[in-house]
């Protein structure tokens, strides 16, 4: 499947006007060979331009876990215009949302907004490094926290032989980054708790803060071990060293209490984004108080923003939160996990039928596919999920995408597919159908 004529006409069109012919570069679909131009979207559904529907396995990159449109989202959107779309104001609203947040949220005691994942994650490594007075940061490979320098090394790495206990080269992965940024970032495998004692042992008086996703989304969905995740979290508590969860993407797939709560392992830190507004465009800095008092105006660490804690975000955030938060939404008969287990067990059964090897690894609602590795191997760290099959990956995409389900994917990055609290058995089951068409046709 190729863009189509309209849709790569629609694509030439706009590289005249837009850098690179998009807003984003990651919303390119490599296996379309340019983005899926959307109209609008509904539930668990898209409208493409090119007039055809599809169910979304993709939901903008994980924001829309209520679905899109949402009518509780809707109508928070619509008291901000009757407001008069007030920005650069405090309003009683942002105290509220911080109120919702700490209820719901283990580590956090005091909040702070921004706009974006990268804005946020910025920030909370400021906010490390002047709560410690150090400098450095320890990340993992295979984890993506944002595109400024501090942290835009070793997201997407080569495939290389593991060596576990070592810490690995910063690999900056955008043009102009100083090489100065690098010396201030460590790299250790995930799930590698040898090489974070390392680092520790090495560093620990220079170690601002460790950083991770504690479920590694970006990377197909791997899953923190809990004995490495609470070792992680007693070296850092031990060295004084700000322990920073990035649940930009984990946060409310598994419960309201975020993967914090699902591991019962607290951070200093979190960050939360996407889907915490379901879409609308907001990210939150929580965490202990001790910490949170670095920032301005309490501390020295500098953070702020016309923007921040805009009244979009923060109402559709409260409106969110309830939807979330209500009885049986994660562990009902119809709930995240339930329906979760019905696509998982679903997509292992058509790719078993059809002679596909794939492994189906999911955690709450979002999910990796990890075509041509072992379906029966649970994938652990970064360098399992590299070996996976890129080119048949694209190809069931655009099978997929033929056969009316919305999966994305990327050139460099192996990327992550989910689904909404508005997607129903039936919707899985419509799916799995338009799935099984399409490893019957275009997998062949």
């Amino acid at each position: 499947m190729s863009m189509g004529r309209e849709r790569y006409e629609a694509y030439e069109h706009d590289r005249r006007y837009l850098a690179g012919g998009i807003s984003a570069p990651s919303r390119i679909n490599p296996a379309l060979g340019g983005p899926l131009l959307i109209e609008r979207g509904d539930g668990p559904r898209l409208f493409g331009a090119d007039g055809r529907t599809y169910l979304d396995f993709h939901n903008g990159f994980g924001s829309t876990l209520l679905g899109h449109n949402h009518p509780a989202v809707r109508r928070a959107i619509e008291q901000v215009l009757d407001l008069g779309i007030v920005a650069g104001a405090e309003t009683v609203y942002q105290a509220r949302l911080a109120a919702r947040i700490c209820e719901l949220v283990p580590c956090a005691e005091q909040v702070r907004f921004a706009m974006s994942g990268s804005e946020a994650t910025n920030a909370a490594i400021r906010l490390a490094r002047t709560a410690t007075n150090r400098s450095k940061i320890l990340k993992f490979e295979g984890h993506f926290h944002g595109l400024h320098e501090h942290v835009v090394f070793s997201a997407h790495p080569p495939v290389r032989d593991a060596k576990p206990g070592e810490l690995l080269p910063p690999l900056v992965e955008s043009a102009g980054v100083p090489p100065a940024f690098a010396a201030h970032v460590l790299v250790a495998p995930w799930n590698d708790l040898a090489a974070v004692e390392w680092a520790c042992a090495e560093h620990g008086d220079d170690l601002a803060a460790v950083v991770m996703e504690p479920i590694n989304y970006n990377s197909g969905g791997i899953p923190a071990e809990p004995d490495f995740l609470r070792g992680v979290r007693e070296l850092t508590r031990d060295r004084g060293t700000v322990l920073i969860f990035d649940e930009i993407l984990s946060g409310f797939r598994t419960g309201t209490s975020c993967a914090q709560g699902y591991y019962d392992v607290t951070p200093d830190v979190c960050l939360l984004g996407k889907a915490v507004a379901n879409g609308a465009p907001i990210s939150v800095i929580a965490g202990r108080r001790e910490v949170m008092a670095a920032f301005s105006p309490t501390g020295g660490a500098a953070m702020s923003g016309t923007y921040s804690g805009h009244l979009f975000g923060v109402l559709a955030a409260l409106a969110t939160l309830d939807e979330l938060s209500a009885p049986g939404r994660y562990d009902g008969p119809d709930g995240i996990y339930a329906i979760a287990e019905r696509l998982y067990d679903g997509l292992r059964e058509v790719f078993a039928r059809r002679g596909v090897r794939c492994r189906v690894q999911g955690l709450g609602a979002r999910f990796g596919l990890f075509f041509g590795l072992d379906p029966d191997i649970p994938v652990c760290t970064y360098q399992e999920a590299a070996r996976h099959d890129a080119s048949l990956l694209k190809r069931f995409v655009r099978a997929a995408i033929e056969n009316g389900v919305y999966f994305h994917t990327y050139d460099m990055a192996l990327g992550h597919h989910g689904f909404s609290t508005a997607h129903t058995a039936r919707d899985v089951d419509e799916a799995l159908d338009r799935i099984d068409a399409a490893c019957r046709v275009g997998l062949r």
